[in-house]
C-alpha cells in the first residue's frame, strides 16, 4: 500500500511541475509553502518541527521561495531571535493553482477507471484520511 500510495503522489508531483509556472519549487519548498499558506505567521523551528526538518535546514529552505516572492520572513516580536514565516498573495495563488490542476488530473485518471474501481477508491478515503491523523500524532508525539 504504501508503495502505490508514494507512487501516485510521485507520478501526481511529476505532471503537476512541468505543467506549472516558473519559478519551479521542490518538494521540501512546495511543503514548506503549503505549510506556511496553512499558518500565516508559523514559526521557523515550528515548521521544521511540522515537517520533521532541522530547523537550520528550514531557514536555508526558506530562501528559494522567498527569493521567488513566495514568502517572507519577519521577525517574531516576542523573540527577537526567532523568525516568522507569512505568505504573499503570489503563494496563495500558487497553491490555489497547484490544487485546482491535481483535482483536474485525478477527475480525469480516475472517470477513466471502471465503477467497480471507482467505488473502491471512494470508499478508501476515509481510512486513508483516519490513516493520515493517526501518522500525525504519532509525528507530533515524538
Amino acid at each position: 500500500m504504501a508503495d502505490a500510495l508514494v507512487g501516485v503522489q510521485r507520478l501526481i508531483r511529476r505532471r503537476l511541475r512541468r505543467e506549472m509556472p516558473d519559478p519551479p519549487l521542490r518538494g521540501a519548498e512546495a511543503e514548506l509553502l503549503r505549510l506556511v499558506v496553512t499558518r500565516p505567521g508559523i514559526g521557523i523551528s515550528d515548521a521544521a518541527k511540522e515537517l520533521g526538518l532541522a530547523t537550520n535546514s528550514v531557514s536555508t529552505l526558506v530562501n528559494q521561495p522567498a527569493r521567488a516572492g513566495y514568502l517572507t520572513r519577519e521577525t517574531d516580536p516576542a523573540d527577537r531571535r526567532a523568525g516568522r514565516l507569512l505568505p504573499t498573495p503570489a503563494a496563495e495563488t500558487r497553491l490555489r493553482e497547484w490544487r485546482r490542476r491535481r483535482a483536474d488530473l485525478l477527475r480525469r485518471h480516475v472517470s477513466g477507471l471502471d465503477e467497480t474501481d471507482r467505488r473502491a477508491l471512494l470508499a478508501a478515503v476515509p481510512a486513508l484520511r483516519k490513516l493520515a491523523d493517526t501518522l500525525h500524532e504519532e509525528a507530533e508525539e515524538s
